[in-house]
């Protein structure tokens, strides 16, 4: 019998038992831990605090933690081995998931149906009373996909590997679905699952091989039904298992949830839709037409790229402000502040910009190429330059769209902002970066659309809103790289400070 080593979460109070001599990814990544890289020891992301026990660190901690944090006891959980008991400090413990309120539309059937927002980083399912549209139980999750890298891309390059993906989220989504119904899983006739197309294409077994290079099309964006029996699932044999179309490239059943949620297809003046993430998702259009288009992103709007970057978890920097003279922080839980989370970042580079710590070309003015925000939480000069990356992404695909449609910006009558980032973000400060280019009282936080929009389609077998969706691919537009470049200048403000800084570059 092979040895147990015992290993303790704080503050989860939860112990477990880990095969002596293995890494800890694969346990720690169901508590919250996340692996950004794919657990390749490069991007910090998965840094735990060890309380007790010793873990002399390896040269991917010191090439990748600073000195204070290591003495701190901070290692990368992806190195750490199980050989002695230890207790460690989860970093990104009690993250909120956005879920979804609103009921289903009612039926005279008789039964219980599942919705499922299959999303890169978190899950969300719940079970419905399909006669009453009533909300009966909800479960939240992150995905266990995560501990094999935070982005679709690393997704997609482990799954070209075998079907371990396919199998792992298939069996997570399952054992979900019994948490939910409980004794009533045989009631279940139905599952509806939206997700981006990388989620779509694992969880139905597609090959992921045409989203790993360019063009990044895949023949196989339509929807897919299985019967619980095929999947193996304990519910009634013949319940339908669905995952919604998707629209094309990496625009997935998320955004096509997301339109109907918002009724973005029945309205004659012109909206927009953004989902803000790694891999962000904008739709465009009005009642006669919508235009969609995906763009890498990053990680950046989930801080898994920045240096003290957390999720939206007790400890993390969530806002920002400049008064004036000093920074003030709201921080999760109202703790000590361990780390700033995605809305903390804009709201951090937006008053850095105000108080001209940031010049429009995105460098620090100081010489130590750092702002304190609330110590020991600081930005740094490279956190700035993510989130250019990601935010030149967001707005040129937008701009791009627009260019098809024959619009301007001021044209938008109302700017959609889909999941959890989009709910948590202040839009003055979207704006004021020049992520988002439509004035701020245009832009609504519109909560997860892609739940809402699962559960609307729980009985529909027609789409018609399909026939007026043209997918726009970003790679192949010739405009696209000119006009990334002139979305990752910040908006100009007038301080004398930044504009001295530019004058330098």
């Amino acid at each position: 019998m092979s040895a147990k080593v015992r290993i303790e979460l704080d503050p989860l109070g939860i112990v477990l038992e880990a095969e002596k001599g293995t890494t800890l990814e694969s346990l720690l990544a169901e508590y919250g831990v996340e692996f950004p890289c794919g657990a390749s020891g490069i991007c910090g992301g998965c840094r735990v605090q060890v309380l007790e026990g010793a873990v002399e660190p390896q040269e991917a901690d010191l090439l990748t933690l600073t000195g204070d944090e290591l003495a701190a006891g901070y290692r990368l959980a992806c190195r750490i081995h199980a050989e002695s008991p230890l207790k460690l400090r989860v970093e990104q413990w009690s993250m909120p998931i956005l879920t979804d309120d609103t009921a289903a539309v009612r039926s005279t059937n008789r039964g219980l149906a599942v919705a499922i927002d299959l999303g890169t980083t978190t899950i969300v399912a719940q079970l419905l009373d399909l006669y009453t549209g009533e909300v009966l139980s909800l479960k939240t999750a992150l995905n266990p996909q995560a501990a094999y890298g935070a982005d679709v891309m690393s997704r997609v390059r482990v799954s070209l590997n075998g079907p371990e993906l396919t199998t792992l989220i298939r069996s997570f989504l399952e054992e979900m679905i019994a948490g939910l119904a409980g004794a009533r899983a045989a009631e279940i006739v139905e599952v509806v699952a939206v997700g981006n197309t990388v989620m779509h294409h694992i969880f139905s077994g597609i090959d992921c091989g045409p989203l790993a290079h360019v063009p990044f099309h895949s023949e196989h964006l339509g929807e897919q039904r299985f019967t619980a029996q095929q999947l193996g699932w304990n519910l009634a044999p013949a319940a339908v298992v669905r995952f919604l179309p998707c629209l094309g490239g990496f625009v997935g059943s998320d955004i096509l949830a997301g339109i109907l949620a918002t009724g973005l297809h029945v309205e004659p003046k012109l909206r927009a839709l953004v989902d803000l993430g790694t891999n962000g998702e904008i739709a465009l259009g009005n009642s006669e037409r919508i235009l969609c288009a995906s763009t890498a992103a990053g990680t950046a709007f989930e801080a898994g790229a920045i240096r003290m970057g957390m999720r939206a978890a007790a400890g993390a920097i969530s806002h920002v402000h400049w008064l004036g003279d000093r920074m003030q922080c709201g921080v999760i839980g109202d703790i000590e502040p361990r780390g700033m989370c995605g809305s903390g970042l804009i709201d951090a580079v937006a008053a850095g910009l105000d108080m001209g710590a940031i010049s429009s070309a995105g460098r620090m003015t100081n010489a130590e190429r750092e702002i304190v925000l609330q110590m020991p939480v600081k930005l740094f000069q490279p956190d700035v330059r993510e989130l250019q990356l990601a935010k030149g992404a967001i707005a040129a695909g937008l701009r791009i769209l627009l260019a098809h449609w024959g619009a301007e910006l001021e044209d938008i009558e109302c700017l959609y902002l889909a999941g959890a980032f989009g709910n948590y973000v202040r839009p003055e400060s979207a704006f004021r970066i020049g992520l988002l280019e439509v004035p701020a009282d245009r832009l609504v936080a519109s909560g997860n659309t892609a739940l809402r929009g699962a559960k609307l389609s729980i009985g529909v077998e027609h789409f018609p809103v399909l026939n007026m969706i043209e997918h726009v691919p970003l790679a192949e537009d010739p405009q696209f790289e000119d006009r990334f470049i002139e979305c990752m200048a910040f908006p100009a403000g007038f301080n004398a400070a930044a504009a001295r800084a530019d004058s330098t570059l």
